[in-house]
């Protein structure tokens, strides 16, 4: 079966229509029990990949290398990994891969021995430039055994004349586009690195004198770590046991955080450039009460992701909050290859209508995204023939109109259902009595600014408004159908 076969559903029937975050990244140095507490924060982050995952740990005198496909539960265990994975610095990985890219060979972290010794690194994002330096990489001499953007980093290190380890690093970097945050380790150190836009999180975090890097401080909260502060935009550091050392090797730009990562991906007990995620999403939901009201009895979220802007919608309409609906969290690749009668269940075997909080009632769906809309067609389906009176929906993002190259799964653009219809068309499409969306003005609002700065957005909204804040090189090379099976093929 193929990648592309699974994400449409056919793999999956159970896959709930969403955007997918690419990667979540974990890296500890000085402490005694590193790789399991990779592990741990690994799990903590699973939410931003479920097929793969990867740790990579340092002894002292020698580098040891775990990557498995499945979860990380499923794959890291004491008995069969953990103690093969020595030393007092790892770093880990945790990925959810593309169509054409879920091969065992794309499993981070990659590792590559160079002159001066050992690097290993592990990234969340999209280089968005990744094909162009492969090509030119590959004429200069270079052999790639990934289809991933993370290896070019590799190369474009070893290819470097800069005489130190850093130097090379910065002029790989200096010449990459598009978003990333990693984490590395060497012989010596601790890495880590944010893009000079700041697209991707990752945080910095102590725990018993070791310092810890990751992509959100969920993963901290995990093993007991203090989160001290974001890494940020276009900064470098290197953790060594003298300390943290800070680098800006870019010129300072204005930030473009991912504001998609406050509404979906991040998990809502993190705290990502010093925001709550549950707090921004309650507010959204208050926003969107303000901005989209309905005429009804009740609100109901679409579990998990929409339920704290549910919360915050019920608070700003005034309306009472009930879970109509169930979800199932233990469907998943029991039914990966379903006989047709099963398939055609589709969503009920993830989500079940609570019917006695619906007969009757006029009820208000509020979810965070409409991607296909396939989905939401069913689960509005789902709660009318649980007896409802009214379906209204409303949805705590804009209307997700363009494909994203920052290293999110998205559809090709032609595929996502507001690029091809008018809101009254999604309307009767997923059949509501009415749809409403938060505007981008509202979603700046719940995340504290006072609206889109249209001639400066403080982040980065192209899958709302199609303006990217970086060059998309190899996209304007290759042209947009051929492209996007490239950089579908090249996320990390």
């Amino acid at each position: 079966m193929t990648g592309a076969e699974t994400r449409a559903g056919y793999g999956n029937p159970f896959d709930d229509d969403k955007l997918h975050e690419e990667c979540g990244v974990f890296g500890i140095f000085g402490h005694a029990d590193a790789a399991a507490l990779t592990t741990l924060g690994l799990h903590a982050l699973q939410h931003r990949g479920q097929e793969a995952a990867g740790i990579v740990s340092y002894d002292g005198s020698q580098f040891h290398a775990e990557r498995h496909r499945g979860l990380v539960g499923d794959a890291f265990t004491r008995k069969t990994v953990l103690d093969r994975l020595t030393g007092s610095r790892a770093i880990g990985h945790t990925r959810y891969s593309t169509t054409g890219g879920d091969e065992m060979r794309n499993v981070q972290p990659f590792f590559a021995e160079f002159s001066g010794g050992g690097f290993a690194v592990a990234h969340n994002g999209n280089i968005t430039n990744a094909t162009t330096l492969r090509r030119i990489l590959q004429l200069e001499g270079s052999i790639f055994h990934t289809t991933s953007d993370t290896e070019v980093i590799l190369h474009l290190i070893a290819t470097s004349k800069e005489a130190l380890f850093e130097q090379r690093l910065v002029a790989a970097l200096k010449r990459m586009e598009g978003a990333y945050s990693f984490v590395g380790i060497t012989n010596k150190k601790l890495i880590g690195c944010r893009d000079p836009l700041g697209v991707r999180p990752l945080v910095l975090g102590m725990l018993d004198g070791a310092h810890i890097l990751a992509s959100e401080s969920c993963a901290l909260d995990i093993i007991g770590a203090t989160l001290v502060r974001d890494i940020e935009p276009g900064e470098l550091v290197v953790i060594t046991e003298a300390g943290v050392e800070s680098v800006k090797p870019f010129a300072t730009t204005p930030s473009r955080f991912c504001i998609f990562e406050y509404v979906y991906f991040a998990r809502p007990d993190s705290i990502i450039e010093g925001r709550n995620v549950y707090d921004v999403r309650k507010n959204i939901g208050v926003e969107l009460a303000h901005e989209q009201p309905a005429d009804a009895d009740l609100v109901v979220p679409v579990p998990d992701s929409g339920t704290p802007a549910a919360i915050g919608f019920a608070q700003g309409a005034n309306l009472p909050f009930e879970l109509g609906i169930i979800r199932n969290h233990y469907v998943g690749r029991t039914f990966i290859q379903p006989t047709d009668s099963i398939r055609h269940m589709g969503v009920k075997l993830k989500h079940n209508a609570n019917r006695r909080m619906l007969e009757g009632k006029r009820v208000v769906l509020v979810d965070d995204s409409i991607v296909r809309g396939t989905t939401s067609q069913k689960i509005v389906q789902m709660v009318r023939d649980a007896g409802a009176s009214e379906v209204h929906m409303r949805i705590a993002s804009p209307p997700t109109m363009s494909s994203c190259f920052y290293g999110v799964d998205t559809p090709e653009t032609q595929k996502l259902l507001a690029h091809r219809m008018s809101v009254e068309k999604m309307r009767e499409f997923i059949r509501v009595d009415s749809l409403g969306f938060i505007s981008l003005d509202g979603l700046y609002r719940a995340a504290g600014e006072p609206g889109r700065n249209a001639a400066a957005p403080k982040y980065c909204d192209a899958c709302f408004t199609g303006q990217y804040p970086t060059r998309l090189t190899d996209l304007e090379d290759h042209g947009n159908a051929p492209k996007l099976a490239l950089l579908d093929e090249a996320k990390g």
